[in-house]
This record gives C-alpha cells, sequence and structure tokens, in this order.
C-alpha cells in the first residue's frame, strides 16, 4: 500500500511538475499555430533536439495536444527522419511508461488523468478485444492513443503484447507526421477525403473481423509448426 501511494505520489508530481514546465516556457500558447510551435522548439537551440524529445514525451504523459502535430513541426525543424527517430522514441517511452503506471496503481493513477467519459468509452471494448482494437487505432490518427495506452495497463494484456503492439502499429502515423513537416511528401485536401474514409473501413472491418483473421493465423501458424 505504501509503495502504491508513492508511486502515486510521485506520477502526480511528474505530471504536475512536467505541465509547469510547458507552461512557464510557453507550449500551451506556441501549440495555438504550427509557426510558433517550430519557433517554441527551435527557442532552445542548441539543445533544440533534446527539447523536442522531452515535449513528446510529456504530450503522451499528460495529453495536452497529440504528438502528431508536435511531429509536424519538428519534421519542418530537423527534417523527416531526425524528427521521426526523437519522435519515436520518446513516444515509446512515454507509452510504456503511462501503461506501467496504469498497471502498478490501477484506476486510482487512471482516474486521476483520463476523463470518466473517455475511461467508460473506451474500456469495454479494450477488455474485450485490446490487441484488435489497440492495433487498429494506433494505425489510424483520429484515436486517443496515449489515453489508449493508460487505459491498456487496466486490462489483462500483457507488457510484452502491448509492447509488441506499440511498437509495430504507432510508428506510421508519426512518420507520415513527421514526412508532412519535412515536406518529403505533400498531399491536398481532396485526397486525404479518401485516404479517412478508406481507413475508417478498414478500422470498422478489423473491429468486426479482427479477432477472427487472428484465430485463423494462429491455427495456420500452429498446422505449419506440428507438420514440421
Amino acid at each position: 500500500m505504501k509503495r502504491r501511494i508513492a508511486l502515486l505520489t510521485a506520477a502526480v508530481l511528474f505530471c504536475l511538475g512536467g505541465g509547469f514546465f510547458l507552461y512557464k516556457t510557453g507550449f500551451f500558447a506556441a501549440a495555438s499555430s504550427l509557426e510558433s510551435l517550430r519557433a517554441y522548439i527551435d527557442h532552445f537551440a542548441p539543445y533544440s533536439h533534446l527539447s523536442f524529445f522531452l515535449i513528446q514525451f510529456l504530450s503522451v504523459v499528460l495529453a495536452p495536444i497529440p504528438s502528431n502535430i508536435t511531429s509536424v513541426a519538428g519534421g519542418v525543424l530537423f527534417g523527416t527522419l531526425p524528427a521521426f527517430l526523437l519522435t519515436y522514441a520518446a513516444v515509446a517511452s512515454g507509452s510504456l511508461t503511462v501503461f506501467l503506471l496504469a498497471r502498478a496503481l490501477g484506476r486510482d493513477f487512471a482516474d486521476r488523468v483520463v476523463s470518466r467519459k473517455l475511461s467508460e468509452k473506451y474500456q469495454s471494448i479494450l477488455e474485450a478485444k485490446a490487441p484488435v482494437f489497440l492495433t487498429l487505432a494506433f494505425l489510424f490518427p483520429f484515436f486517443p492513443d496515449d489515453v489508449l495506452c493508460i487505459l491498456a495497463g487496466l486490462t489483462s494484456i500483457s507488457l510484452r503484447r502491448f509492447t509488441l503492439i506499440m511498437l509495430l502499429a504507432r510508428p506510421w502515423g508519426l512518420l507520415f507526421s513527421c514526412a508532412l513537416g519535412g515536406s518529403t511528401i505533400s498531399l491536398p485536401l481532396w485526397a486525404m477525403v479518401p485516404i479517412a474514409l478508406g481507413g475508417l473501413v478498414l478500422f470498422l472491418v478489423g473491429m468486426r473481423y479482427g479477432d477472427r483473421a487472428e484465430e485463423a493465423l494462429l491455427r495456420r501458424f500452429k498446422s505449419r509448426k506440428n507438420r514440421k
């Protein structure tokens, strides 16, 4: 019990300290536009790479804005590949941090950082279909990925499986955002609409038939193993 209280206190103090740092350095005001966000990160030069990593990490733990938005600014400043590597490392570290905090501290921690509305909306789905839902949610940009990492810590999914899903599914949206910022790719608005609709269709199909596909693949792998 004392260990839980100590961890919860440390987590709350860390969140408050991180939030205070972002507030005092003008992050929330800078997040109003891409240009001001870029200037905010560049202000920390010659430590702008480190500050960008910390901002991305804190954005997962505190979730003030999605990491995809700040990664666009990183792409503008550092280029596609450096911004992606920094973002991926920060987001992966932050995702594991909040998952482990939720796993260790339970509902007490989750209730302090996740609204009851979001918790009720996603918790039942995660408890029923955590692997499938997490994979699909991480792949598409319209889900609160950071919140889902916290709520996943309250389910029975193993740390190993969560880590594998997170490492394989989370980077693609981040890479896309960094590439947009780094001018590696450029898409007009009309091209984004069918992409978004196609993503929604894939998500719905995955939620409906994902479990069956997973079971079929597992049976196939097991049958091959037995034949060998």
